[in-house]
């Protein structure tokens, strides 16, 4: 696999993240990758906290990974930039910055468990992104580990067609090593997780691995045209030709490439390293980057070091030692003391010092090229999602998406004299995260922190804590409740007239408002004025000040979403009217008429998903019921019930104490948001 000396560099570099659902071990198979690669000489351990990318004092005391991490490594003559990504969904928005990065994907999946959750929500973050994933089912020596489970839970769920190029040799304890379909060999670890050479197919295994590399054959037959013309010249397909299908496939997003081991004993990571090298595309196989001209044409910018340059910021990091700004370089060259443009800020920035990162520890280059994944030291005032550009070819670059904050707390310093410092602290916070959102209430003048859920606001607030050293208080979380239509009103007359001395205000709007099929379809606004009687000027006054209207509904202050409005009719004033008037009367005229429609207050809703004893599950569901939970689903599969339900989230608060006592420790559970919901009228408002 290592690349010829005259072949373009970048096809020898491979930018991939780590994806998967809570505690299936991605940070494992990290750690054992950097070990394979010689990157480290000791095996790091989540439970002994002594990871690489886990580094951060409360990743090492909770045993989950929170903040994406960035490492690289080499094998086999190329570089291989990886991101260790969160599993737990508070700290989703970290996974969707690092996709908008990467250019493939290795998603991890539980040999038990299969399909989770999370590991079900990233796939689809991974989806729209359209970053090429291949599995590894991992923990293949536990009690009940399965990979035919596995890969059947990855085709119901998930969709793509699985193809499982490893067939285990063992089970569970007994779990040795897998046979290759491709080569038709045995790949084997002894007890220190060391590989022994390749050697022949066990003779019990072999009319079984025959067996499913015919089914291999025969499923990439179905999918690609070149093996299916060999299979149908020969009866079979060669294994250059399998290759090469099974990169094509994966590249398209039409099929995955299943692999199978136990990161925990050091088996199975060679050979997952030889296809993310094999299948997932290098900077030059995937399109080139496309922006937005200062002029607002598109323009497309390819992996080209000579090119100029197109830099994207996917995180910030306050660290001692300064501030990091880790960038994804798509085209051109960046060097220590260039002078750069944020296109985002629009200002110039100058670089400092360029590191190659892992994790915690950094390297220093003179410079980074198209397809590196790169921290900075120097940039003022550059944000997640900003650009950097070369000042004589601006060119912008769209942003990672920002999940909208579910759940918020108040935060106040415990003495007086630290607000200040509170104040920074907390921006310093939404900075590095910008799904923390931090606010003043204008009733209470508290400063609230909005973030993804509980643990994300506890793990900012441990930081402010530990990093700041601020004594705060923390009121109880509250979540971000919603206001729809639920019977809408037509004709709708307002009339804005203001007359203060000079030249008055007139506007006269008629609006129907309607409720749409789904509280999360946002707004909707359509004019059906006919005659010319609104200008269309002052038609777009009238939907900018519907707009403004939809900040606070009628029947507690919250956002108003799901509904229509229609301007039907509406008249003006020869010398009074303009397009203040007009978005005034679209601002007023809307609140007017929420007031006299009917409202439903929305809450936010979670899927939970609780694993626990069979002796438990009457418990469990009698407190999911008090819960207001609606239970929808119930399997049992090695000992444990799993148990599905959608659960308001203001209820979810507190929960993971209540299944502990429930269960004796033993329960374990998930939340996935899933919107809003119509919340019952005697729901409290927390």
């Amino acid at each position: 696999m290592r690349n010829p000396t005259n072949a373009n560099p970048l096809t020898a570099v491979r930018n991939l993240g780590i994806l998967a659902h809570v505690d299936a071990g991605k940070t494992t198979v990290t750690e054992r990758i950097l070990y394979a690669t010689g990157t480290t000489h000791k095996r790091g351990e989540v439970h002994d906290g002594t990871t690489v990318t886990d580094f951060d004092p409360q990743e090492r005391d909770r045993g989950i990974t929170i903040f994406a991490a960035a490492v690289s490594c080499a094998w086999d003559g190329h570089r291989i930039n990886l991101i260790d990504t969160p599993g737990h969904v508070d700290f989703a928005d970290e996974v969707e910055r690092s996709l908008r990065v990467l250019d493939g994907a290795v998603a991890v999946f539980d040999a038990v468990a299969g399909v989770e959750p999370q590991s079900e929500s990233v796939w689809r973050q991974a989806d729209r992104h359209g970053v090429p994933r291949i599995a590894f089912v991992n923990k293949m020596d536990r009690a009940g580990a399965e990979l035919d489970a596995a890969v059947a839970s990855i085709r119901e769920r998930l969709h793509p067609v699985p193809l499982a190029v490893h067939l285990p040799i063992g089970t569970e304890g007994t779990f040795d090593g897998v046979v290759d379909l491709l080569g038709m060999r045995a790949l084997t670890w002894n007890d220190e997780g060391e590989a022994r050479d390749a050697a022949p197919v066990p003779e019990e295994l072999r009319e079984e691995a025959h067996r499913r590399r015919r089914l291999l054959e025969e499923a990439v037959a179905e999918l690609h045209p070149g093996a299916l013309e060999e299979f149908c010249d020969t009866g079979t397909v060669g294994t250059g030709t399998l290759m090469a299908a099974l990169r094509e496939l994966t590249r398209s997003g039409e099929a995955v490439v299943v692999l199978c081991g136990s990161a925990y004993r050091n088996r199975g990571i060679e050979p997952l390293l030889d296809a993310v090298l094999a299948y997932l595309p290098s900077p030059l196989d995937v399109p080139p980057v496309r922006g937005t001209h200062d002029d607002g044409t598109d323009r497309l910018r390819a992996a080209d070091p000579a090119a100029p340059l197109a830099a994207l910021a996917f995180k910030v990091n306050a660290t001692a030692t300064g501030r990091l700004t880790y960038l994804r370089v798509y085209a051109g060259t960046i060097e220590k003391g260039d002078t750069v443009w944020d296109a985002t800020a629009r200002r110039t920035e100058r670089v400092g010092r360029i590191l190659r990162v892992r994790a915690d520890r950094h390297e220093r280059l003179d410079r980074a090229t198209a397809g590196d994944i790169v921290a900075v030291v120097g940039l003022k005032s550059t944000r997640a999602g900003s650009t950097l550009c070369a000042p004589d070819a601006p060119l912008l670059l769209e942003p990672p998406g920002v999940a909208e904050p579910v759940v918020s707390v108040a935060v106040e310093a415990l003495k007086g004299t630290d607000t200040g410092r509170l104040a920074s602290a907390l921006a310093g916070l939404a900075e590095e995260d910008p799904s923390l959102v931090v606010r003043t209430d204008p009733e209470t003048g508290q400063r609230v922190l909005s973030g993804m859920g509980e643990l994300h606001l506890e793990v900012a607030v441990e930081k402010l804590r530990s990093d700041h050293g601020l004594g705060v208080n923390v009121g109880r979380p509250r979540v971000s409740y919603r206001e729809t239509v639920g019977r809408g009103v037509a004709g709708f007359v307002f009339r804005h007239v203001k007359q203060d001395g000079g030249a008055g205000q007139f506007a006269h709007v008629v609006l129907d408002v309607e409720p749409l099929d789904s509280p999360e379809s946002g707004f909707e606004f359509r004019s059906a004025v006919v005659g010319g009687r609104v200008p269309q000027e002052y038609v777009r006054a009238v939907e900018a000040g519907c707009r403004d209207a939809l900040a606070e509904g009628p029947l507690g202050g919250h956002p108003v979403t799901g509904l229509r409005v229609t301007l039907t009719d509406g008249s003006t004033h020869v010398k009074d009217s303009s397009d203040t008037a007009f978005r005034t009367a679209g601002r007023s005229g809307l609140r007017d008429a929420l007031r006299a429609c009917t409202m439903v207050l929305l809450e936010p809703v979670a899927e939970v998903t609780v694993t626990v004893p069979e002796d438990a599950v009457g418990g469990v569901l009698g407190d999911l019921a008090a819960r207001r939970g609606r239970v929808s689903g119930s399997v049992t599969r090695a000992g444990a019930t799993v148990v599905t339900a959608t659960v308001p989230l203001a209820e979810l608060f507190g929960y993971a104490t209540r299944l502990r006592s429930r269960t004796q420790g033993r329960g374990t559970f998930t939340t996935r948001p899933t919107g809003h919901a119509p919340a019952p009228a005697a729901a409290p408002v927390r």
